[in-house]
């Protein structure tokens, strides 16, 4: 009976072993191909046309875009936001300033050291790669901030793999007039 005992404790782990070895392998190859991005890359911002340097962090949840003159506003019982994106284009060194009013996807509460921030979220297109990703980004002044844009883990999930070693992985390379969807599929 003992000797019974032992040869399936034997079979088990022989059988969990070979499970690990299976799930390690399909992660493996899941992995290979995966886009890697670096935690630092180029997007562009689709509706300024601006490339901007974005910071990939896993540590936030909702992406967040630099934004002054943020203003909320009533349209029709909807909520909507009126704002100016400033953003520098790394292509060309120039700051561009260009005043947008898009609807509230939602709002967010963002609890820190200065106490409650209520941000409003809106949905722009961003091309990251060769792909337009069309995402929700919290508005806020990041003035004070290195990286214009940064990008969260619900658009992460989308992306792929982030190597924090490295920087500028990809090049952005959408042209005016493509759109989320057509990139997407």
């Amino acid at each position: 009976m003992q000797q019974l005992r032992l040869s399936l404790s034997r079979l088990s782990l022989c059988l969990l072993g070979l499970l690990a070895s299976t799930l390690t392998a399909a992660s493996a190859s899941d992995a290979e191909e995966a886009r890697v991005l670096g935690w630092v890359e180029k997007a562009i911002v689709m509706p300024v046309g601006a490339t901007v340097k974005v910071k990939l962090d896993s540590g936030a949840l909702t992406s967040s875009m630099h934004a002054t003159a943020i203003e909320l506003r009533d349209r029709d019982g909807e909520d909507w936001v009126e704002f100016e994106l400033e953003l520098e284009d790394a292509a060309s060194g120039e700051q561009l300033l260009t005043p947008m009013a898009l609807p509230v996807e939602r709002f967010i509460l963002v609890r820190g050291a200065g106490g409650d921030d209520r941000r409003p979220v809106v949905r722009l297109d961003l091309c990251i790669g060769d792909q337009i990703h069309s995402e929700q980004f919290s508005l806020r002044d990041r003035g004070e901030m290195i990286y214009p844009v940064l990008i969260g883990r619900r658009t992460l999930q989308d992306l792929g793999l982030v190597d924090v070693n490295s920087t500028y992985l990809t090049r952005p390379s959408c042209e005016p007039g493509d759109d989320a969807e057509a990139s997407a599929a």
